[in-house]
């Protein structure tokens, strides 16, 4: 069952009851619970984010102590591309469109943006892997390749959320 699905369930007797007698509340609450699951997803994915980040701290420390301080640079990037990731995710709109407002933001569109949000969640485990991968090969040779990789990731991330308006305004590229 996904969070969208929990959080309808959990509509009050007195919310059901005012969805069937109020013309227009149900639609309204519907958009309104969407974007509900759509926000605690994010807040879920920002705070995965920032363990990972935590473990980019570590990794520069790694790297401080293996001597590779020509790698720091890329590492320090990688954390700030994932930082500013991490903010994008946390402060992005909910793809509202209020009662006055002179775009109407349908619950079909509501919907591709929890969905893509939640594609979201594969970074956490790319990076994870990349990070995984980089911590292991500090010493060897692949070291600068490997924090690259990272880097790049990182990145693909933030050019990933680029798209996010584009799904919010239903002009993504299916």
């Amino acid at each position: 069952m996904s969070l969208l699905e929990q959080i309808k369930g959990n509509m009050s007797g007195l919310e059901r009851g005012i969805a069937e007698k109020l013309p227009g509340y149900k639609g309204y609450k519907q958009k309104e619970l969407r974007r509900e699951a759509d926000k605690l997803l994010r807040e879920t994915l920002a705070a995965k984010l920032r363990t990972v980040k935590r473990q980019i701290n570590a990794l520069q420390q790694d790297l401080i102590s293996a001597g590779k301080f020509e790698l720091l640079d890329d590492a320090e990037s990688a954390a700030t591309q994932l930082q500013m990731f991490i903010d994008r995710i946390r402060t992005a709109s909910y793809g509202y469109g209020g009662l006055f407002s002179a775009v109407r933001v349908k619950e079909e569109d509501l919907d591709r943006v929890y969905q893509f949000d939640a594609t979201l969640l594969d970074y956490v485990d790319r990076f994870e892997g990349a990070l995984g991968r980089a911590r292991e090969g500090l010493a060897g040779e692949e070291a600068q390749s490997l924090i690259f990789l990272l880097r790049d990731l990182t990145r693909e991330a933030n050019a990933t959320f680029d798209e996010r308006q584009e799904v919010i305004n239903g002009t993504e590229n299916v």
